[in-house]
């Protein structure tokens, strides 16, 4: 819910661009805001990118009094973090019952199924409540896969359905998709760099023309039960603090000269070493935050042609206050402040708004209050053991799914994006992130998003979803400020290649 209290009247809309239309008439950007959107490629918190409008925080109540012309916003739900010791079958019965309840609807309900863990899990208990289910997955184009180097999330899905006899779906993900970006960011309503969204809006939107009301997916599960890779990444970097500071410096200088790309292949291995330097020495806090942000301080003010400090620290001291702000394990520690900053901001967020975009109800079972009960009140070492992300919910489902499911490597739910920056998107990020348009715009550095942009066409620095949400960013003011009306008209979608 996004709502405006002004000196005269109160404005509230469950989308943005509702109030942008009515109360706000001449939209100022939240620059505190642009610096997260940059930094993290999503907005968190309750401020929006606009000045002066407000969301309402997830498990808090909003009440106005007319006579005062007064809003008071307070917190009606918390969730408790503790580390208590349950067991997989008490985690398994929770998910079981959660997904049982997600099932009641009067019309028939479908699934998500990516062929991970989450989605596999949430697909095979529908299917066992409910006799029969229909499954959809995106798949990649061949040529795409091989620049991004990610396992192939479609063949386990097609395993796994074949398996259990779900009625299953494959829709192609095709790169002539990126034409479709405008009408994303129109209905993402905020700066959103994530092309996860689009996944998910082409998604919902086929399974809609095939009568699909309402889906099931998996989300949530990552975030509440410790099972990205940069929570590994964060334990690991635990241990890089003993190495000899004189090896450290060897692996260091060794990773830095490594390319990232060669020949037009990924190199996923130098990404993710790269990425781990850029964090591994750092305070616990500043190591999380830095895990899955884009910039170093140093590197957001760069980008800035203003000076953006007190944003920055804005940014830093928000983050730290969420992360320390409980006292538990670091395990449930980093699951809280993804819970309450990544899943709500990102996740949730873009799922909604791209699902309600093709009039589909997208539900998630692990995001169920009784479920994130458990979750964060769960022992954080029975989360993350042996190195194993997930493990007690893992160990939860091997009575249900073969472990060939269970432990494939994790792959994200994410598009070729490193594909289209180097191909596809080239003529788009050509034109609206030249240095003539960006230095007009008044807010980024031209010359720093070229050598950007430089590096990451030699295969010298990983730049993708930097440039992407560049590009998202510039579209959002595009549409949202110069109300350009050559990206509002309506794109209708042709028909998609389908298995």
């Amino acid at each position: 819910l996004f709502y405006l209290l002004d000196q005269y009247s109160l404005g509230f809309a469950s989308e943005l661009k509702t109030l942008l239309g009515t109360v706000v008439s001449k939209p100022i950007v939240n620059q505190s805001v642009l610096v997260k959107a940059l930094n993290y490629t999503w907005v968190p918190g309750d401020d929006s990118i606009v000045q002066g409008v407000l969301k309402l925080p997830p498990g808090h109540l909003a009440s106005y009094k007319k006579s005062t012309h007064q809003m008071a916003v307070e917190k009606y739900h918390h969730n408790e973090v503790l580390d208590l010791p349950f067991t997989p079958e008490e985690v398994s019965k929770v998910v079981i019952d959660s997904v049982k309840n997600h099932l009641v609807a009067d019309v028939p309900v479908s699934s998500f199924l990516s062929g991970g863990l989450d989605s596999s899990l949430i697909s095979k208990i529908a299917k066992d409540e409910l006799g029969s289910l229909n499954t959809y997955t995106i798949a990649r184009a061949e040529e795409d896969s091989k620049v991004e180097r990610m396992s192939r999330d479609e063949d386990y899905a097609r395993e796994l359905a074949t398996a259990e006899g779900f009625n299953h779906k494959e829709f192609l993900l095709g790169a002539d998709i990126m034409k479709y970006l405008p009408k994303m960011v129109y209905h993402l309503d905020e700066p959103i760099g994530d092309p996860a969204a689009i996944n998910t809006y082409l998604m919902c939107y086929y399974a809609r023309q095939r009568g699909v009301k309402v889906i099931l997916s998996g989300m949530g599960a990552d975030e509440l039960f410790f099972g990205y890779r940069r929570h590994k990444a964060y334990m690991i970097a635990r241990a890089y603090d003993s190495v000899p500071n004189a090896i450290r410096k060897c692996i260091e200088y060794g990773v830095r000269i490594l390319p990232v790309r060669v020949g037009g292949i990924g190199l996923k291995h130098v990404r993710w070493a790269k990425k781990f330097l850029s964090f591994a020495d750092k305070s616990p806090s500043e190591r999380y935050r830095l895990s899955y942000s884009y910039y170093s301080e140093e590197e957001l003010m760069e980008l800035f042609q203003s000076d953006v400090s007190d944003e920055i620290s804005n940014l830093i001291n928000e983050h730290d206050s969420l992360f320390n702000g409980v006292s538990s394990s670091e395990y449930n520690m980093i699951c809280n402040t993804d819970v309450n900053y990544f899943m709500t901001g990102l996740n949730l967020t873009y799922t909604d708004r791209s699902s309600m975009a093709a009039s589909v109800e997208v539900r998630v079972p692990f995001i169920d209050k009784v479920v994130v009960n458990q979750a964060l009140r769960l022992d954080g070492r029975l989360k993350y053991s042996n190195n194993v992300l997930k493990n007690i919910l893992k160990q939860s489902a091997e009575k249900l799914l073969p472990k060939k499911i269970i432990y494939r490597p994790k792959a994200s739910f994410g598009a070729p994006i490193r594909s289209w920056i180097s191909n596809d998107l080239k003529f788009l990020i050509n034109d609206l992130l030249s240095p003539e348009s960006i230095q007009s715009r008044g807010i980024f550095d031209g010359s720093k998003i070229k050598a950007m942009l430089d590096a990451d066409r030699e295969g010298k620095k990983d730049y993708a979803y930097q440039l992407y949400q560049l590009l998202t960013i510039e579209l959002w003011f595009r549409i949202f400020i110069d109300k350009r009306e050559e990206y509002l008209h309506d794109i209708k979608l042709k028909p998609v290649e389908t298995k």
